[in-house]
């Protein structure tokens, strides 16, 4: 059981470096180019914004992974708790492409989806 806190622990330590360690290293570079692509909807001010909620996302899956890891280091893990757990990733994946895209990057909807899809499973 240890070996899962330990994991857990290493997910959550992964993602909270990939994100502070993307953001200053690789977000801001990109955000300095002159010739940063352009989005479809949106254009170049739009692709910034994608490109850290993407990189960020990342992380909340690896801490909602992180999460099932501890409810099984528990012996907690059971259809709930892992629907819950994976309901709450994909609940704040949908708030942050929303809020960080002003909806314009319609992933929000389809993780929005998914969260309240799962949700709904685990308490109806």
């Amino acid at each position: 059981m240890l070996l899962l806190y330990l994991a857990a622990t290493l997910a959550v330590a992964i993602g909270v470096a990939h994100s502070f360690l993307g953001e200053r290293y690789v977000i801001q570079r990109l955000g300095r180019l002159e010739n940063l692509p352009r989005l479809t909807l949106g254009g170049r001010e739009s692709m910034l914004p994608v490109l850290r909620f993407a990189w960020h996302i990342t992380t909340m899956a690896w801490i909602g992974f992180a999460a099932i890891l501890w409810l099984m280091a528990h012996r907690r893990l059971s259809h709930e708790s892992a629907g819950a757990a994976i309901s709450a990733t994909f609940l704040v994946s949908a708030a942050v492409s929303g809020i960080s895209s002003r909806g314009r990057h319609y992933s929000w909807i389809v993780f929005l989806a998914i969260g309240v899809i799962a949700l709904w499973q685990v308490v109806g």
